[in-house]
C-alpha cells in the first residue's frame, strides 16, 4: 500500500515580512552550540523525528555526523526553558547564493500546544537573517506535525513548490 505525501517548499526574502511571535514562557532562551556537539543534534533529530518519520539521518555513524556538523556553514541552536532542553533548529547556509535553509525545526513533545514552535521558528528566521542571507527557505510535508504549513504561512513564508510524494 502506498501512501501519497504532500511537501511544501517555503521562503521568505525580507525580515519585513516576519510576523513575530513572542516569548510565551519567560524563561525561554535561545543558545548556539559552538563547538559542535553531535550528541545533541543527534537526540533532537531522534526524538522530535521519530514521530514524523525524519529517517535519512538514522543510519549515520559518529564520524557522519561530525563531519555534517564541523562545515563552516551549518549551525545549530537549542531552546531551554530555564535548564531544560526545549527544542532545536539546524541552519545550512549557502554563502555564494545568500541563502539559509532552515534543515531541521522542532521542539519536544512535552512542549507542544504552549505556542513555542511559533516562537522557535521567528527566532530561527530571524538568526537566519543575520547571516546575511537574502532567502530563508524551509520544506515540511504531511508527515510533520499537523500545524507546521500553517505555523511556516502564518510567519510569513510563502509556498514557492509543492509535490507529492508517494510513500511505500
Amino acid at each position: 500500500m502506498k501512501n501519497q505525501i504532500q511537501r511544501n517548499y517555503l521562503e521568505i526574502k525580507f525580515i519585513s515580512e516576519l510576523i513575530e511571535t513572542k516569548k510565551p514562557l519567560k524563561n525561554l532562551h535561545l543558545e548556539k552550540i559552538e563547538p559542535a556537539d553531535l550528541q545533541l543534534n543527534k537526540f533532537f533529530y531522534k526524538e522530535i523525528g521519530k514521530k514524523h518519520r525524519w529517517t535519512d539521518r538514522l543510519t549515520w555513524s559518529n564520524k557522519n555526523w561530525t563531519d555534517y556538523l564541523n562545515t563552516s556553514s551549518v549551525f545549530t541552536y537549542i531552546l531551554k526553558n530555564k535548564k531544560d532542553l526545549v527544542g532545536y533548529f539546524e541552519q545550512n547556509i549557502y554563502f555564494p547564493q545568500h541563502e539559509c535553509e532552515i534543515a531541521y525545526l522542532g521542539i519536544l513533545e512535552e512542549y507542544i500546544g504552549k505556542k513555542i514552535g511559533a516562537y522557535l521558528l521567528s527566532q530561527a528566521i530571524k538568526k537566519s537573517f543575520e547571516t546575511g542571507s537574502k532567502r530563508i527557505w524551509v520544506h515540511t510535508c504531511s508527515l510533520d506535525h499537523k500545524h507546521a504549513l500553517d505555523n511556516y504561512l502564518s510567519r510569513g513564508m510563502k509556498v514557492f513548490k509543492s509535490e507529492i510524494l508517494s510513500l511505500s
